[in-house]
């Protein structure tokens, strides 16, 4: 096993096993919450890159698949072989570089309703 697949697979227990028991999120409040999340990501349908990916659609999306950002991804994103959803979400927004090896997202979502109102809000964005 490489080492990046390692850190992949030691990410992806991690997301299982700490993962905090989620909230019923509410759309449009993470319509709000998503405001914080602006600096770094668009959500529009065909919507650009910035610093990070374009979301539209993230939510059952396979981790670090986006090709308009494919070159962009960290190695830890592009192995980490799980999709974005209820269960790997809110660990990894809650902070994403314990939970990915390398991910350059620095921000943390620390609220646990934040956190499932957000998710909610990915999902309503062209999730699957």
């Amino acid at each position: 096993m490489s080492v990046n697949n390692y850190f992949a697979t030691a990410g992806l227990l991690l997301l299982m096993t700490t993962t905090p028991a989620l909230a019923e999120g509410d759309a449009a409040a993470g319509e709000q919450v998503f405001n914080k999340c602006r600096a770094c990501h668009t959500i529009d349908e065909g919507g650009a890159a910035r610093v990070g990916p374009n979301l539209y659609g993230v939510y059952g999306r396979q981790a670090g698949s986006n090709e308009d950002f494919a070159a962009r991804y960290s190695q830890g994103l592009k192995d980490a072989g799980f999709s974005w959803n209820a269960e790997t979400l809110p660990s990894y927004l809650a902070n994403p570089r314990e939970v990915i090896q390398g991910s350059r997202m620095a921000f943390q979502l620390r609220d646990e309703q934040e956190i499932a109102d957000v998710i909610a809000y990915l999902k309503s964005q062209g999730g699957q």
